[in-house]
């Protein structure tokens, strides 16, 4: 897969950009730009003038020269200057002037005009010259609004300052926006731009925003744009650690094959070193001494190891800080961007290096009160690894990740473990040393990359220690390292992992009983039901059970229960079950359990068609997993429990950055499946049939036959068919549901894509080859349970979607099926049953019943932005003569500010809805201003009690 250099799309901008356009519509006035070097501020202007341009707007763009201060006055507005008159000509700029001053006042700017009308004596001239640009800058925008672009004022002279200060508070009433941007890194405390800034705050019609770092979905979507694809796994994590979310750092981080560059990049070194290259040589050199301390760096460590007293190395920091290289960072300083550090310490030479990181290692060695106490054995296993002691690397490491256990950092625990295996061989004594002998570190290293969800390393550990432990005979250890072989096997949906788990089983007898054969059992059975071994899964959790009741294993018993209750769900009756079982593990002292519960209640509730509660219940399971450390794995498949009923609830905008959330943590094979169909089955929702199969595509590489995946990828594909008018192709991938009868969960999964399947036929134009299918299909549905209230509504549909297969149109099946889906709340399938009964009607003569469906469907249609189901009611509306006037819709909001719209009605504040949303809060601020406007409120309580009656909540 190659890279492009430069991104074909804008990310993260949205409200920014938002911003402009309202700022243009509402001219005069002028917006304030900053920005850190590389952040977008420039990319964000070229889409802004993009479309204004192509909105009718006249757009003039000036950029102030890095040598401005030095000589160069009025450097931006001489460009404007110039592009004017190669679009209109000489003549074309001077005709917008009074003709006595024309020529004469822009000769000052543009020798084209002449030669000016004499030496400039003093401040008369100067005030015509401003007056004269604002004259023609306001004629230009009597004739259509005009945009005038002032870029990289950090670099204005005094000249331009004083211009674009006068333009901003004397512009009239014509439509003049005046944007202005600047590197806010740039600006240090004297510099003059400061002051400029300062005073244009305090004029009416300016605003001022500052563009913030991507957060780390928006990172993942540029590299999908930038590889116009999925990245490969670790990539976007990699790519967000380095970059910190800076796009052009993002973008030249990527190297043109695809993958992360191994070096940065010269044009990058060059950007990122400039600001340290202006410094005294004395600050340089503390640089480079900090640059090999991290990041952030306390201010009595960095004293420590230079050996400069607190007042003297305060004066030598202070021009870095200045500068904004350095930020103050509680009681010491971190580098304004980790790439700055990276490119300081890259220029070390070896020995440089190595004398470093030993100064480091040893000041904290002899006062180690230097770091919080949390830092301090990782912080000594950088130094001394990267000072090439492995003794006491591989000590510190082992240290490290003891603290990284207890902290729940899972993933940190595992690179440390994994550092110390790595530096085994060149310490002679390591056992000794660490009191733990290598196969239990390899124990442990396995252990923590199950949980850090890092299951592809975790095989080859296992895999590894395995061989140590034959050698040893330790059939118990055995048995576990093959138990966790089995599940990381699952997680990469590996079809022979059960080969795994039934060998744990089998390695140690039944007699005695064991806690390790209970829980290899219990994981056999748990991992078992997901295919076809149900029989095996049942027996499995019985004997694991009554194992662990013998040996008093509270885990072992808790997970043979769940399986138990996995096996065949009742959805009728299933809760008190589960409850029973939720009372044991509040019991137990591991708070595991509680996820497990959480996964199973959100799964229960979404399948008994009580959407609502399984978001409450999902929602709060994510939170315990991010609380736990385990968000990468158990989160990311709650997210799967979350986003599904926010997609059967209609909240499609909000499942759809859950969605994206969860595949940005580089989600493991057994989850991505579930979060690719759902994000396929809303693009198709809404029309996207490209993005549609851009999400199928992955899904369709699953290796097993588990329903909750394999059907639901058949869903997506059989209704995606359909869609593109292909009901033979439909009923192909309709036939895999045909073909795999009596997986668990069967009725739930398989259900839909009969319905799908049954539609297909009716479409077919072999009607011999459509009765054929149809009388597997209805055999199928025949031998299937139907249990709760979402299967019945299953059932309903199937039914008059039969009919239709056999030509018969039934309005009252389809109010049947509309009032199924309106009782378990889902509004998509409610809108397609109510068209459905609408057309029936028609057929039948009734155009007065059927305007009401019509009207009802076209608005649950246009709440949605189901675009493909509103021309469908439009065209069956337009072809009977009818008029279905959907209901009051929101206006012009767009899906993001309908997230934000909804979160306020349900009271949240701007911070937490930030923190839902994984965005900032003055974005959210934003968007709340921009919901206000178009909702025509003042108020967020008026704005609450309007979504409440558009029925966006």
């Amino acid at each position: 897969m190659s890279a492009r250099s430069v991104s074909p799309i804008l990310v993260g901008r949205t409200a920014e950009l938002q911003m402009l356009e309202r700022a243009l519509g509402d001219a005069p006035g002028a917006v304030l730009i900053g920005g850190e070097a590389g952040v977008g501020k420039t990319r964000l202007l070229r889409h802004f003038t993009e479309r204004a341009a192509a909105g009718g707007a006249r757009v003039l763009v000036g950029g102030c020269l890095e040598l401005g201060s030095d000589g160069l006055p009025f450097a931006p507005f001489t460009a404007v200057l110039r592009g004017l008159v190669r679009e209109i000509g000489i003549d074309g700029v001077a005709g917008l002037l009074p003709r006595s001053a024309a020529a004469a006042g822009l000769a000052r700017l543009l020798p084209e005009f002449g030669e000016p009308d004499g030496e400039a004596t003093g401040g008369e001239d100067r005030a015509r010259l401003f007056e004269l640009v604002l004259t023609l800058l306001e004629r230009l925008a009597e004739r259509s609004p005009t945009v005038l672009v002032i870029e990289d004022a950090h670099w204005a002279d005094q000249s331009t300052r004083d211009l674009l200060t006068f333009l901003v508070r004397n512009a009239g009433a014509a439509p003049l926006l005046i944007v202005v941007t600047f590197r806010s890194d740039e600006l240090h405390r004297a510099h003059p731009l400061r002051r400029s800034l300062a005073e244009l705050d305090r004029v009416e019609r300016v605003r001022r925003t500052e563009l913030e770092r991507l957060t780390r979905g928006e990172v993942a979507e540029l590299v999908r744009g930038l590889l116009d694809g999925e990245p490969r796994a670790g990539l976007v994590e990699q790519v967000w650690e380095r970059s910190e979310g800076n796009p052009l750092f993002v973008e030249a981080l990527l190297a043109r094959d695809g993958t992360l560059a191994s070096t940065l990049p010269d044009s990058l070194r060059d950007l990122l070193l400039a600001a340290v290259q202006r410094l005294p040589e004395e600050t340089q050199e503390v640089l480079r001494l900090a640059s090999a301390g991290g990041t952030h760096i306390e201010h009595a460590l960095l004293a420590a190891v230079s050996g400069i007293d607190d007042t003297a190395l305060a004066r030598v920091l202070r021009p870095a800080v200045e500068a904004n290289v350095l930020v103050v960072d509680g009681d010491g300083y971190a580098f304004r961007h980790a790439l700055i550090r990276e490119a300081l310490h890259d220029d070390l030479l070896p020995g440089e290096h190595t004398r470093l990181h030993t100064r480091y290692a040893e000041a904290l060695e002899n006062d180690p009160g230097l770091v919080p106490a949390s830092r301090l054995w990782v912080e000594l296993a950088h130094h001394w690894y990267s000072a090439h002691d492995p003794t006491w690397a591989l000590v510190s490491a082992w240290r490290a990740a003891g603290d990284a256990r207890k902290a729940v950092a899972y993933a940190e625990c595992l690179a440390m473990l994994s550092r110390v295996l790595e530096l085994w061989d060149k310490v002679p004594d390591a056992a000794e040393r660490i009191g733990a002998e290598r196969h239990d570190v390899m124990e442990q290293a396995v252990q923590a990359a199950e949980l850090a969800g890092e299951h592809e390393l975790g095989i080859k550990l296992a895999t590894a220690a395995l061989r140590e432990m034959e050698a040893l005979g330790d059939d118990a250890r055995c048995a576990a390292l093959l138990e966790q072989r089995g599940r990381m096997g699952y997680q990469l949906a590996r079809p022979d992992y059960l080969d795994d788990l039934r060998a744990a089983a089998a390695r140690l007898p039944a007699e005695p009983p064991s806690m390790v054969r209970a829980r290899a059992l219990a994981s056999l059975a748990s991992f078992a039901q997901h295919l076809s071994a149900v029989d095996e899964a049942r027996s499995a959790a019985q004997e694991s059970l009554a194992i662990a009741r013998r040996v008093g294993d509270a885990t072992a018993e808790i997970n043979a229960l769940l399986t138990l209750f996995c096996v065949d769900i009742d959805y009728d009756d299933g809760l008190a079950q589960l409850a029973e079982i939720e009372r044991l593990i509040h019991r137990s002292s591991d708070q595991r359990h509680l996820l497990r519960i959480a996964v199973l209640r959100s799964h229960f509730l979404e399948g008994a068609g009580r959407h609502a509660e399984a978001v409450e219940v999902a929602a709060r399971g994510v939170e315990l997993a991010r609380e736990l450390g385990l968000y990468r794995t158990q989160g990311t498949f709650l997210t799967i429990n979350l986003a599904e009923p926010l997609v059967s609830l209609g909240r499609w905008d909000e499942a759809l950055t859950r969605l994206r959330q969860a595949m940005d943590q580089d989600p493991p094979p057994s989850i991505r499946t579930s979060l690719h169909v759902l994000a396929g089955e809303v693009a198709l929702a809404r029309g996207d049939l490209e993005e549609a199969e851009r999400q199928l595509a992955p899904a369709r590489e699953i290796m097993w036959r588990k329903a909750q995946d394999f059907f639901a990828m058949l869903r997506l594909e059989s209704a995606l068919r359909l869609a593109q008018g292909r009901p033979a192709e439909a009923l192909e991938a309709v036939a895999g549901v045909l073909d795999n009868p009596g997986l668990p969960d069967d009725a739930r999964y398989a259900w839909p894509v009969l319905v799908n399947g049954a539609g297909a036929c009716s479409e077919l134009s072999d009607r011999a080859e459509a009765a054929g299918w149809m009388e597997r299909i209805e055999k199928r549905a025949a031998d299937l349970a139907v249990r709760g209230p979402l299967q019945k509504a299953h059932r309903i549909t199937f039914t008059a979607k039969a009919a239709l297969a056999h030509g018969r149109r039934d309005a009252a099946a389809w109010d049947a099926a509309a009032a199924a889906w309106e009782r378990v709340n889902e509004p998509y399938p409610q809108a397609k049953s109510l068209a459905h009964a609408a057309k029936a009607a028609l057929l039948a003569g009734d155009r007065d019943g059927a305007l009401p469906r019509l009207r009802r469907a076209a608005a649950l249609a246009e709440r949605l932005q189901a675009a493909p189901l509103l021309e469908r009611i439009a065209e069956l509306s337009r072809s009977a003569g009818l008029e279905p006037a959907p209901e009051r819709r929101p206006p012009g909001l767009t899906p993001r500010e309908l997230e934000v719209l909804r979160l306020v009605a349900q009271g949240r504040t701007n911070r937490e809805i930030a923190a839902a949303l994984f965005i900032s809060a003055k974005t959210v601020s934003v968007h709340v201003s921009n919901i206000l406007a178009k909702l025509d409120v003042p108020t967020r309580g008026q704005a609450a009690a309007l979504a409440r009656e558009l029925k966006l909540v």
